[in-house]
């Protein structure tokens, strides 16, 4: 089920997924992105960062209530383009509290498209910066534009985590 209303806010989405638990099941809901929807609980001199705050809360608050994963997807700031570095916490943008409320936070960060000498091109690199019930590290993937999919390499840094079976994950 695909939900593209304009302007949708979370008492409509919380609604909605409330109905198709109990029609269908849900086993997970992605909002692309966070920045995008509108919130329900402002006034007019809120700024984006309490906004934000208020989304982001929300949809933890939502993901507990119906036992569901939530993956949202949010901008960076500008301060990784004047940095020219790899994505940090705090390049989400406009909200501290996409961090504070998050379980992980997963970062995609092609070198070659950041660095025209780059050596790495097509290798995705998947940084997991927070895990709050596991391990942060990294791993890296070629990212195959023809086929839009990313594909294990052997070279990966996520410790007990590397896995040496071929994967393909197809978006």
């Amino acid at each position: 089920f695909i939900d593209d209303q304009p302007a949708n806010n979370i008492l409509k989405m919380r609604s909605v997924a409330r109905r198709l638990k109990s029609e269908r099941g849900i086993g997970l809901i992605i909002v692309d992105y966070l920045q995008l929807m509108a919130p329900t609980n402002t006034k007019a001199s809120d700024s984006m960062t309490q906004q934000v705050t208020e989304i982001s809360r929300s949809l933890k608050t939502m993901a507990r209530e119906l036992e569901v994963p939530v993956i949202a997807l949010s901008q960076l700031s500008r301060a990784i383009e004047q940095r020219r570095g790899k994505p940090r916490l705090s390049d989400l943008r406009d909200s501290g509290s996409i961090e504070q409320d998050a379980d992980v936070v997963m970062f995609i960060h092609r070198e070659d498209k950041m660095n025209d000498d780059s050596e790495k091109t097509n290798i995705a690199e998947i940084l997991i910066e927070k895990h709050r019930n596991g391990p942060v590290g990294k791993i890296d993937l070629y990212f195959d534009e023809k086929r839009v999919t990313f594909n294990s390499i052997d070279k990966s840094n996520f410790g007990d985590f590397a896995e040496s079976e071929e994967t393909s994950v197809d978006f």
